[in-house]
Parts: structure tokens; C-alpha cells; sequence
């Protein structure tokens, strides 16, 4: 893993200098080494800073094919590496690393664009090919790796994080069209967006070609789900073990490191399963990380202890506590680059201080499972009101209820009231149902979220987000015909996981600690698969992630096994007004939120001296809205920036 740069435009548009500084930017993603190569006409260049992981010694960047026509920088791990350089070898490429990322390099020279669809792994990278005159830039398929690009004074600009754009000369402007859109789906910008005004994203399985006289975005995969009738028939015992198979694959895979790799593990099943599964495989005893809270509703510990046991793995905690929280809030949002809505965001940049600290930079992660098993209880949610197999059941109250009752944690986060929505909205007369996730924003919104922002976004008032927020997706050919399920997972997938979650708990807090998270159930192949099978493999009576339940039983603690999914959630700050965390967010929201141009400082104010009056359940309610406006103000702070 590591950062990478690029500068892209007319000869002697850039300079070394500019390039060595951006670059240099990122130093927390690549402490190992900083490289640069520029053309001689000066109008490419690019930088990387490397976290070496495979070939420690000899996979230095930029890399460079044999007669340096092409040219490539690369960031994140390619997988079954091996059996793909030694194809090109015996067409007669010669290498000159032992690294993963060369195979890039003469895997487009022999297959050009087509060269994408062999790869798999986490990845993004720069390709200059001189003999075309043109750059490619091109992100993994579900966005686990970062790749922002900005197009200012007649140069285009890619990097692995925005603070490089920025010190590349890229003006740092709130997007007020990103930020209003966020007032209406909380933290959630549109899939290509970002809040900085001009800086964008490579969105999840797209490439970018760029020449003298234009760029384009093209996309090279998706999800793909089969419509209702065209489910796989396979039956549950091959379903299983093919599943099995795959998973066993995508795990031992990414064991393949000249560095030792360990575990991030919660008290969830995703994690557990992945450490269950590389304790049959790893030759050594696996580091297990994991967090633990003092408030036991949010504190995962046992459990996660029990199962490094049942493992033999070296159980290594972490406790979070309030001084640690506090010190380090305003730096998580620095390496994060956007907002986040809960303090699970500072643990995570926490813990992963703790891997690194313990000599590690390399862990498994549990991060994708949700999404393609349907493990959040929105999901089930969504199953119980909007799908065929629920539709005349008499009893979908009496399972709704008994669902949140089981998710305690997320109760008031992930599932919704019903009927709290208006019923013309525009995901009723585009897809026939509300999403439950976004049931929660327009409720949120509904109750008081959306009234505390100035008259600045009264130009966006004509605007309707949530059409904006389908606009984005290819409802035809990804939606249209697909079980209720899947068009949720989709959604979610398409802006949770890589604008949040892989983000903010993934690749972002990792990389500030130089830590390379890898995720085993982000392995397209793997995913691929479970796209195909029906859906009771998926939710079966209210199970969630019923397949993997089955097919890891094997290397799971009884415990783990019949346990309902649990979010990785902090415990809220408000729950008690002399909290430190939540004095720290008092004070400095008071202290800064008139800087805030777009937010009612007023109003906001008001909230913080009626605290002491509050109840229990409306400081419940404040706690996400509170870490938001603190992150809003981290953001500007950090970043300069500004409103033009």
C-alpha cells in the first residue's frame, strides 16, 4: 500500500518541486520510501511514497517498462501475482522487481484496458503510456483504495488523498451542492463527489482516460445482480462449500506477505471468520487486534477474546477511553478528509496506531460482509416490508419488533420508524420502496437535523437529493427486475461502503498509521458468486449472512455462531452531560461553529445551553448530529476551507 500522485498537462505546466511536495503530503501512506519521475517536456509527473509489503527491497516506484515508454505508479496489493507474471514471462516480458505491481505494467502492454478485468485485489493506479499520448487512472472495484482527481488551469490531477491536490495548488472550496445533498443523507457524498469543491472521485470499478484534448470515465464492473428469476438453483449444501472454497481462497491470499500479517477482531462473525479461517493456514500464531469500550453495550471484548483462544491466537486489546478520543479527534478527521457521524472513526485511527505500534503493517479486516450478505438490519427491514416472501405475512410487525429488540445498538441508527417518510417520494416512483437506511435520513432530517443551516443553501432549495441520489445509479440494467434485497445492498454499496465505510473505518485511518488493511470478503471472485444465489442463502428467517454462517461453523466458537449481528459502534458521548468526550464537542462546536458559513450558529448555540434540561433520549439523539458539526469544523479548520 502507498500514495500516489500524478500531475497531467501541457509541457512545462509543473515542476519537480510541486511534484516532490504534493507527494511528500502522504508520507504517513508510504514511510518506507519517496520516488519521483517526470517527462522531459515536464508534462507528466508522477510521485509515490511506499509502504513496502511484497519485494521489500527491490519494488521501487514509479516503474518503468523496458524500452520507458510506459510508466506506472501503483497503490494497493494485487493477488495471485505470481501466476500472472510468470503467463508474461513466458511471452517474453522481463522484470526487473520481484513486486505485485509490475505485473500491471506488462499485463497493459500485452492487453492495453482489457488488462483491468485480470486483476484482482485492492488497488489504484497511474498509467502514462507515451506511445499513445494518454493516462489512465483506475480505481479497484468496490473503491477499497482512494483516488480523487481535479482538473484546475489546464492540468488534471490524481492522488491517493485530497491533501496532495491540495498542495498541488488545488483551490480548497466547500462544495455547497455536496454539502446541502449531505444535509438530506447524512455524510453521504454522491458517489463521485467529495465535499471540496472541483475534487472528485474515481468512483468503485471506473477507470479515467485522459489525452491532450479531453478525460473520460468509463466503468469495467458491477455488481451485476441476476433478476429474480434468473437465481442460481444450486442447492444449499453445494452453495456452501462452493462459498467455503472461495472464501478459504480470498483469505489465503492475502496472507501472502514478506512482512507479518495479523487480525482486526471484533466480537462479530466477518472478523472471526476471517481469523477462524487463516489460523488454518497461517504456519505462525496470529496477532489478533482488537477494541474494547467501558460501556458494555458497545464493548465486544469477551467474546472476541473467547474466539482468539478457540483460535490460539494472540489476543492484543485496545481500550478506548475519553482522553483518547478527545487528543485525537481533530487529527482523524484530518486523515480522513470528510465527516464522520459517530466516534467509531477516531477508535478505528486508534487501534490501528495500536498495529503499527506492535511492529505490524499488514492486517485482515472484516469490511464488505454486510454488504453483500445482508447483515445490517435495514436489510431485514426491507425484506420484511417491501419483498414478495413478506408481503401478506400477518406477523411483520411482530418481526420487526423482535428485530430491533436484537440490535440494541442500532436501533436508533440503522432502523427507522415506519411510515415516517412521505410516500411520494421520489424512491417510491422510481423503484417502489424506500430504502430503511434512507427512511433514517429523512426522518432525522423530518425531526429537526435539517433546520440548523443558513439561508446560503437557499439556491439549492429546486433541487431534490434524493433524485440526484439515484440519478447516479443505473436503475435499468442494476435494479430494474432485482429482488428487494439486492437493490438495497446495491444502493448501500454504492455510496455507504466506499464513501463511509471503507473510507472512514477502512483504508483512511489504516493509512495514517501506514497499516495495509486487506478484506477478504471483497474479493471479486468471491462476491461474484454470491451475487448468483437466492436469498434465503442470504436472510434465512431473519438470519442474516446465513451462508457464511454455515460454511464457517467449522472454525467459529458456539458463541459467534448463533450471534446476531452487532455493529462496531462507540458508545455515544451524550449519554452522560459530564462526559469528556462530550464536553469536548460542547466546547469546541461553541467555541468554532460561527465560522461555519453555512451552518445556523444561533440556533446551534441554543442547543448547547439547553443541555442540562435535556433528557436522556433527546441527548441520545444529539450525539451523532453533535460529532457531524464538530467534524464539519475539524474539516474547515484543517483545510482552510473557504466559500467562494
Amino acid at each position: 500500500m502507498c500514495g500516489i500522485f500524478c500531475a497531467f498537462g501541457t509541457p512545462g505546466n509543473f515542476d519537480m518541486e510541486t511534484l516532490i511536495k504534493a507527494t511528500t503530503t502522504m508520507k504517513h501512506r508510504g514511510p518506507d520510501e519517496n520516488q519521483y519521475w517526470m517527462s522531459d517536456d515536464k508534462k507528466v509527473g508522477l510521485g509515490h511514497t511506499r509502504l513496502s509489503i511484497i519485494d521489500l527491497d527491490g519494488g521501487i516506484q514509479p516503474l518503468h517498462n523496458e524500452d520507458n515508454s510506459i510508466h506506472t505508479i501503483v497503490n494497493g496489493e494485487i493477488y495471485d501475482f505470481e501466476s500472472i507474471r510468470d503467463m508474461l514471462i513466458s511471452e517474453g516480458h522481463k522484470f526487473k522487481t520481484a513486486s505485485d505491481s509490475e505485473v500491471l505494467l506488462h499485463l497493459y502492454e500485452e492487453f492495453g484496458l482489457d488488462s483491468v478485468q485480470q486483476l484482482r485485489g485492492e488497488y489504484a493506479f497511474v498509467i502514462w503510456d507515451s506511445n499513445t499520448n494518454r493516462l489512465i487512472a483506475c480505481r479497484d472495484r468496490f473503491g477499497i483504495k482512494p483516488l480523487y482527481y481535479s482538473y484546475q488551469n489546464g492540468t488534471l490531477y490524481f492522488a491517493s488523498e485530497i491533501k496532495a491536490l491540495i498542495a498541488a495548488g488545488v483551490e480548497s472550496i466547500w462544495d455547497e451542492e455536496t454539502l446541502y445533498i449531505s444535509t438530506h443523507i447524512l455524510g453521504i457524498p454522491l458517489q463521485n463527489r467529495t465535499y471540496f469543491k472541483n475534487i472528485f472521485q474515481v468512483p468503485p470499478g471506473h477507470y479515467v482516460i485522459a489525452n491532450d484534448y479531453q478525460y473520460r470515465t468509463i466503468k469495467y464492473w458491477d455488481f451485476n445482480y441476476p433478476k429474480k428469476e434468473m437465481h442460481s438453483k444450486i442447492n444449499e449444501k453445494d452453495a456452501i462449500k462452493e462459498f467455503r472454497n472461495r472464501f478459504d481462497e480470498a483469505v489465503k491470499l492475502r496472507l501472502r506477505a514478506d512482512v507479518p500479517v495479523g487480525v482486526y477482531l471484533s466480537g462479530g462473525i466477518d472478523s472471526c471468520s476471517i481469523l477462524g479461517t487463516a489460523s488454518k493456514f497461517s504456519t505462525s500464531k496470529i496477532k489478533a487486534f482488537n477494541i474494547s469500550f467501558n460501556d458494555s453495550l458497545y464493548d465486544e471484548a469477551s467474546v472476541a477474546k473467547e474466539m482468539a483462544e478457540y483460535c490460539n491466537a494472540e489476543y492484543v486489546p485496545l481500550n478506548i477511553n475519553d482522553d483518547l478520543l478527545v487528543d485525537n479527534f481533530i487529527d482523524t478527521i484530518w486523515h480522513g478528509e470528510t465527516i464522520m457521524g459517530n466516534l467509531h472513526v477516531v477508535a478505528k485511527f486508534l487501534l490501528s496506531g495500536h498495529v503499527r505500534d506492535s511492529g505490524y503493517k499488514v492486517v485482515l479486516t472484516g469490511e464488505g460482509s454486510d454488504e453483500i450478505l445482508g447483515g445490517y438490519p435495514h436489510f431485514r427491514k426491507d425484506m420484511l416490508f417491501h419483498s414478495d416472501e413478506y408481503k401478506n405475512n400477518p406477523n411483520i410487525q411482530n418481526l420487526l419488533n423482535e428485530l430491533a429488540e436484537k440490535n440494541q445498538v442500532s436501533k436508533n441508527l440503522l432502523i427507522s420508524k415506519k411510515d415516517s417518510y412521505d410516500k411520494k417520494n421520489i424512491f417510491n416512483r422510481r423503484l417502489g420502496f424506500i430504502p430503511s437506511w434512507i427512511e433514517l435520513h429523512m426522518e432525522r432530517r423530518k425531526n429537526g437535523s435539517g433546520n440548523y443551516y443558513t439561508e446560503l443553501f437557499d439556491k439549492f432549495k429546486k433541487l431534490d437529493p434524493y433524485c440526484m441520489f439515484l440519478d447516479e445509479m443505473d436503475i435499468n440494467n442494476q435494479l430494474k427486475g432485482r429482488h428487494i434485497l439486492n437493490q438495497s445492498m446495491y444502493l448501500w454499496s454504492k455510496t455507504m461502503l466506499p464513501n463511509y465505510l471503507l473510507s472512514n473505518l477502512g483504508d483512511r485511518m489504516e493509512m495514517a498509521h501506514s497499516v495495509e488493511g486487506r478484506l477478504p470478503f471483497l474479493d471479486h471472485k468471491l462476491v461474484e458468486f454470491v451475487t448468483t444465489l437466492p436469498i434465503s442463502m442470504k436472510i434465512n428467517n431473519l438470519t442474516e449472512k446465513y451462508i457464511l454462517r454455515e460454511s464457517v461453523k467449522p472454525v467459529l466458537t458456539e458463541t459467534l455462531y448463533k450471534r446476531q449481528k452487532h455493529p462496531f459502534l462507540a458508545p455515544p458521548s451524550s449519554t452522560n452531560v459530564n462526559n469528556k468526550m462530550f464536553l469536548f464537542l460542547c466546547e469546541y462546536i461553541g467555541d468554532n461553529i460561527s465560522k461555519v458559513p453555512f451552518v445556523d450558529s444561533k440556533k446551534i448555540l441554543s442547543i448547547i445551553s439547553k443541555v442540562p434540561e435535556l433528557t436522556d433520549e433527546k441527548l441520545k439523539v444529539i450525539d451523532t448530529f453533535f460529532v457531524i458539526l464538530a467534524s464539519f469544523i475539524a474539516l474547515q479548520e484543517k483545510f482552510k476551507l473557504v466559500i467562494k
